[in-house]
């Protein structure tokens, strides 16, 4: 998804990320700043990388107080920011104006969303760099924090990355404890009842099936309909094979790598010849980008 998600289908979130933070109130704001002062804040990337959630800033401050104002910097359009790498050095990126106290109690949440989406984006592009002149694609996976999926798949596709299924109910992914209800060895049988169960749902949705080891590829690669089938754990020696194997089918299959993906063994995978390379860890293992606010009270 390369569309920032709408408020509507943020909204929740953000106020559930005010609530657990702000509570009651803001206990050091009430005590040091009183409720009438105005104040400026910026916000600054200090580390290089992606720069990715911008948009989000004036939902989060329209949660917390609507008199919050946030403001493109001279020269500096979110659109020309939001998903392009910055650094090294202090980039500032975006103002917002408004009460103090308001902005005091919305920096955590602000800086929160930011460096996570951040994080997310410049560790994808990480791994796309990697791969450059492979024919190999990276995917995200399901591994995404509860509640935060639409912002780090959108994060993901900000890096240069591709979008695996949204869940469960957008594609067919037949993984390992599926196939143990196939028969001893039945299972291109199982697999094509997969298929047309698929099918008879009426709007075509992706297939896709899991394989550990190199007999069950070639027992999928007979079956007509599959549209990706994921190579689970396998070694480069392995995945080349197995793409030995897709091209001398001829079946319409992609493969997927899987399992085990790091920034140090992505490009051997690329170079096997499969078509996908999904990783888990753009979004549970990202490192947080530093960003800060710098908030300056009104003279």
């Amino acid at each position: 998804m390369t569309r920032f998600p709408p408020f509507e289908k943020l909204s929740a979130i953000i106020r559930l990320a005010r609530n657990e933070d702000l509570g009651s109130g803001d206990l050091t704001s009430r005590l040091l700043v009183a409720d009438d002062v105005q104040a400026t804040a910026i916000i600054q990337q200090k580390q290089a990388g992606v720069i990715c959630g911008l948009p989000i800033v004036p939902m989060v401050c329209r949660v917390y107080d609507r008199r919050l104002r946030v403001k493109e910097l001279p020269g500096r359009p979110v659109a020309s920011i939001e998903g392009q790498w910055h650094g090294p050095g202090l980039t500032p990126l975006l103002a917002i104006s408004g009460p103090m106290r308001s902005l005091l109690a919305a920096e955590r949440v602000i800086l929160n969303f930011l460096q996570h989406l951040s994080g997310v984006a410049t560790l994808t592009r990480q791994f796309v760099e990697a791969v450059r002149g492979t024919a190999a694609r990276i995917y995200d996976t399901r591994k995404t924090l509860p509640g935060l999926r639409l912002l780090e798949k959108y994060a993901v596709a900000t890096g240069g990355g591709h979008n695996h299924r949204m869940g469960l109910f957008d594609a067919v992914l037949v993984k390992n404890n599926h196939l143990k209800r196939a028969a001893s060895g039945k299972l291109a049988e199982f697999v094509a009842g997969i298929v047309a169960g698929a099918r008879r749902h009426g709007r075509r949705c992706v297939v896709e099936v899991e394989v550990a080891t190199l007999e069950q590829l070639r027992q999928v690669l007979t079956v007509s309909g599959v549209d990706i089938v994921l190579l689970d754990n396998m070694t480069c020696a392995q995945m080349r094979r197995a793409v030995a194997m897709r091209n001398e089918s001829r079946a319409p299959v992609e493969l997927e790598a899987s399992g085990g993906i790091t920034l140090r063994n992505v490009r051997a995978v690329a170079l096997t010849g499969v078509d996908r390379i999904s990783v888990g860890s753009l979004t549970h293992s990202a490192p947080a980008l530093d960003i800060n606010m710098s908030i300056t009270p009104a003279a």
